[in-house]
């Protein structure tokens, strides 16, 4: 990783390209420049990240240390594959001429990257806020009843782990007076860190702070669900990781998160809602590696980060086009797409075989290095664990949602056609880096943080992961009917704040406007009356008293002073004849009545 730069340099912050880009637009659309402009911001940041200093963007504000720039190993893996899916993803969305979403998806990118080279804490917060309002546009823009109510609800979430986030900044500056974002001492933990870990959880869809994730990004339009998949919950897992490694809670909620995200995948209808959950799973891999913390775990939780969001961005690029070609996302409503939509299966089958770390392929160099990690650790259950969300990922995602998409069994009826081209050129870039990574896993393992000596392709990992394949083959196989998609609802953990929110909507909506329309007619008919008679009243005390007596005693002084001038006769011997006879008249009688005296 080269740096030719000094702190003192010039430089632009990666961000301002992406904060530019989006205020640029409309003048870019109208003198149809935009597409240009989409592709060159993300390029130039790119281009950007291979030079920056260690260190940049020191800024003394009000006593506090601003970092807006520190960069090491960790941060530039991080950085690396966020920028080059912002280069796909604004390739995907070239066709598109809504300049609200385009806007809303570089402000995004512009707040993950900021969080992602932040040195202090008051950084990250105001990045993290971008992100969170940016991100609900991209599901409000889908214009549908949905979509607006999940992107309320996203937002509340979000802005509720922000104000957890807040207050453990707060909590941790009172006791330390450091804003300074590093690793955080897990021997002496506070209340401080606890919360700073909650509202980083929270973005990653920890359970049971996860539920957000799987209502709002299948609401969410085509384009804005693929930039989501890859910048919110990653960015989550790289301040945890930055903070928080070696953690014993992050292991075994990782370890939880993997199978319940699975879970719910597998009895998914809704191809995006799979995915969805899917991402919930992968994540927890993340997750479990910061906990066991171990520098082959971290290294596994970085190489899985990059290859996850690449794969998971195709595998979302592939059903989005579904749904834009069709539609329609419910599995049990499509079938026999591989005539329609030959390209777009392919490069849906290069990410569910790459999610599900099929050899030659980005998942099974990346996925295997966190199972090797807890092994190496002694933590076998949750080594078991993470295979068997193994095998439940390439059922749900390796088989099942690319068979009901594009067989089925059945003709969905549909005249489809393979997407527009920008659309199949992102996908065949993300289908290239997935084979690409997988056959030359020394491209993405140079970039780790600390020096990799695994090997994944060695014959006791091949040959599990072919076994545990042939098997989940075999019990698709034997279980498709058992498996095929069913129109309901599978409720989770967001159905305690739907159902909680409704009473407190009925309140606000019923006894709490009642009473508020009460207290407002009461004023309008006794509390304005009163406030007018009083204000009568103190404007005539103010006119009949104060101003009596202060008026009334101006006009005296005036009228004195009046009766002084008329004794000024300007003459300089008449003021002194006239104090003489003054001071002998106050002699004579000094001597008169001292004579007198005894």
């Amino acid at each position: 990783m080269k740096r030719t730069m000094t702190a003192s340099g010039i430089f632009i912050h990666p961000s301002t390209w992406f904060v530019l880009g989006a205020m640029l637009l409309p003048l870019a659309r109208k003198l149809c420049l935009h597409k240009a402009l989409l592709i060159t911001v993300p390029l130039i940041a790119f281009l950007l990240i291979q030079q920056l200093p260690e260190r940049f963007g020191v800024v003394n504000y009000l006593g506090f240390e601003i970092i807006f720039g520190t960069v090491d190993r960790l941060t530039f893996v991080f950085l690396h594959v966020f920028t080059i899916m912002a280069i796909i993803g604004c390739i995907y969305s070239l066709h598109l001429d809504d300049m609200g979403q385009h806007m809303a998806a570089l402000f995004y990118i512009a707040g993950s990257l900021g969080v992602t080279l932040a040195g202090d804490y008051l950084t990250i917060f105001i990045f993290w806020e971008l992100m969170a309002f940016a991100s609900t546009f991209l599901i409000w823009c889908r214009k549908g009843k949905r979509s607006r109510e999940a992107g309320y609800r996203y937002l509340l979430v979000h802005v509720a782990g922000g104000l957890l986030l807040f207050a453990g900044i707060f909590l941790r500056y009172q006791a330390t007076h450091d804003l300074h974002f590093t690793r955080i001492d897990l021997d002496n933990l506070s209340l401080a860190e606890y919360l700073v870990m909650a509202g980083f959880c929270l973005n990653a869809a920890v359970p049971p702070l996860h539920a957000w994730l799987a209502d709002a990004y299948p609401e969410a339009t085509v384009t804005g669900a693929v930039f989501m998949c890859a910048f919110t919950t990653k960015t989550a897992v790289y301040v945890l990781a930055r903070a928080f490694p070696g953690s014993g809670v992050l292991m075994i909620a990782g370890a939880i998160m993997t199978l319940y995200g699975v879970g719910f995948a597998t009895i998914e209808n809704d191809s995006r809602r799979i995915l969805s959950y899917h991402i919930i799973s992968q994540v927890g891999y993340m997750v479990c590696g910061i906990g066991i913390g171990t520098p082959l775990a971290i290294n596994g939780v970085c190489a899985h980060a990059y290859a996850h969001i690449i794969y998971k961005a195709l595998l979302l690029m592939g059903a989005g086009s579904v749904l834009e070609m069709t539609g329609r996302s419910k599995l049990n409503e499509l079938g026999g797409l591989y005539r329609h939509m030959p390209a777009t299966m392919i490069f849906t089958v290069i990410g569910g075989i790459s999610i599900s770390g099929f050899p030659l392929t980005s998942g099974f160099v990346s996925k295997s290095m966190i199972i090797a990690a807890a092994g190496e650790h002694q933590q076998v259950i949750v080594m078991v664990m993470l295979l068997a969300a193994a095998v439940g990922t390439f059922l749900s995602v390796g088989i099942k949602l690319p068979y009901f998409i594009w067989y089925g069994g059945k003709e969905s009826g549909f005249e489809a056609k393979d997407p527009p081209w920008n659309m199949q050129l992102a996908m065949a870039v993300a289908a290239f880096l997935c084979i690409f990574i997988g056959c030359y896993p020394d491209y993405l393992y140079r970039m780790l943080p600390y020096a990799a000596g695994y090997q994944p392709y060695s014959g006791y990992h091949l040959s599990e992961t072919l076994q545990i394949f042939a098997f989940t083959g075999l019990g698709f196989y034997l279980l498709v009917e058992k498996l095929r998609p069913q129109p309901r609802i599978n409720l989770d953990l967001d159905w305690l704040y739907r159902k909680g929110a409704a009473p407190l909507i009925w309140c606000v909506r019923y006894p709490l406007s009642a009473a508020n329309e009460t207290v407002s007619n009461l004023y309008k008919t006794v509390g304005l009356a009163f406030s007018v008679a009083a204000a009568r009243g103190l404007s005539r005390f103010d006119r009949d008293g104060i101003d009596a007596v202060l008026d009334g005693s101006a006009r005296g002084m005036l009228r004195m002073g009046d009766e002084v001038k008329l004794l000024v006769s300007g003459r300089l011997q008449q003021y002194i004849g006239g104090a003489l006879l003054l001071l002998f008249i106050i002699v004579a009688i000094v001597l008169w009545f001292g004579g007198r005296l005894p």
